[in-house]
């Protein structure tokens, strides 16, 4: 796949985090890491059309590089764009892992494992998210991490670890080094905790916007 085409594709899905269900991104993604665009590009326009998802004008290029190469459908794709930039996400964000998370948390000891020191990754950050006016038992963990290459590919690396370890739709965001961050990104960010480093850039930093 082209890499200009696979990263519109990419930060296409980012900027949807927290605007459809996590069951969809992270099969979006894996979709994506496996270089299944085509059916990416079938299915995800129509899936926004029904959720009822509208895109604004950055997101409709993002869309139209990322999946028109593929075969999406010209009306439903210019039947995403909407008139109104992205609405609130109604979740809030804290560093704080849940109580009901063990002492041990075995998922963030493979994060670990799997990422420190690898030489595209720089920084990794996890939150935890929960919908505002929710409990703490609901709260979902979010990994956020910087990359300079691969980043579909990693993603997709990520999204099967967590899923072995008990995660069914796991949240994991691989954000460019360049990436205008959207407020669902950046709220995470602000409310998250280090968790390790990779070898890319000295430890590239996740900074929020």
């Amino acid at each position: 796949m082209d890499p200009d085409v696979e990263l519109a594709c990419h930060e296409l899905l980012l900027r949807l985090s927290g605007r459809l269900p996590d069951n969809l991104v992270w099969r979006f993604r894996d979709w994506l890491g496996e270089g299944a665009a085509s059916t990416l590009a079938r299915v995800l326009p129509k899936t926004l059309l029904k959720h009822r998802v509208d895109l604004d004008q950055a997101e409709y290029r993002l869309m139209v590089a990322g999946l028109i190469p593929h075969g999406a459908d010209w009306h439903q794709v210019s039947s995403t764009l909407g008139v109104d930039a992205p609405s609130e996400s109604g979740y809030t964000f804290t560093a704080s892992t849940p109580n009901w998370v063990n002492s041990v948390d075995s998922a963030a000891a493979v994060i670990d494992a799997t990422l420190r020191r690898r030489p595209e990754v720089g920084e990794v950050r996890e939150a935890w998210r929960q919908e505002r006016g929710s409990g703490p038992e609901g709260a979902k963990r979010i990994l956020l991490v910087t990359a300079v290459s691969g980043l579909p590919r990693l993603t997709g690396e990520l999204q099967r670890v967590l899923r072995v370890l008990g995660d069914e739709a796991p949240c994991v965001e691989v954000l460019p080094t360049r990436f205008e961050l959207p407020a669902y990104h950046s709220e995470a960010l602000a409310n998250s905790r280090f968790v390790c480093a990779g070898a890319a850039g000295a430890g590239q930093q996740l900074v929020p916007a």
